[in-house]
């Protein structure tokens, strides 16, 4: 069973960055693309990057590129999301999840297991 956990959110300022961070453990060999989601209150979870098994192919949310980087160690089993600019209406719980076909696409259900979320909160 594969596990993913979150890390590295906290607090920033507008126009700031934040890199969440979604160690991987288990049978990482079965699984294959990572994304992430992040849910802002009130609001349901939206899938804004993924990258593939290798890292080598990477998908964002069309609104979001240039400033979201999402990145892969697999010595480390460990994916990053780097945010940079950070708006306030970004504050959101920030959730990693692993889909078993390697191949990206940024829909919530298409993927599971879930890590537990790690929130990022934007407030000056």
């Amino acid at each position: 069973q594969l596990q993913l956990v979150e890390s590295g959110g906290g607090l920033v300022q507008p126009g700031g960055s934040l890199r969440p961070s979604c160690a991987v453990s288990g049978s990482t060999s079965d699984y294959y693309s990572i994304g992430w989601f992040p849910q802002a209150p009130g609001k349901e979870r939206e899938g804004v990057a993924c990258t593939s098994a290798s890292g080598r192919t990477t998908t964002y949310a069309d609104s979001l590129k240039g400033r979201f980087t999402t990145s892969r160690d697999n010595a480390k089993n460990t994916v990053y999301l780097q945010i940079n600019s950070l708006k306030p209406e970004e504050a959101a719980v920030y959730y990693c999840a692993a889909r078993r076909i390697n191949v990206c696409v940024l829909l919530p259900h298409e993927y599971y297991p879930w890590g537990e979320g790690d929130p990022g909160t934007v407030s000056s």
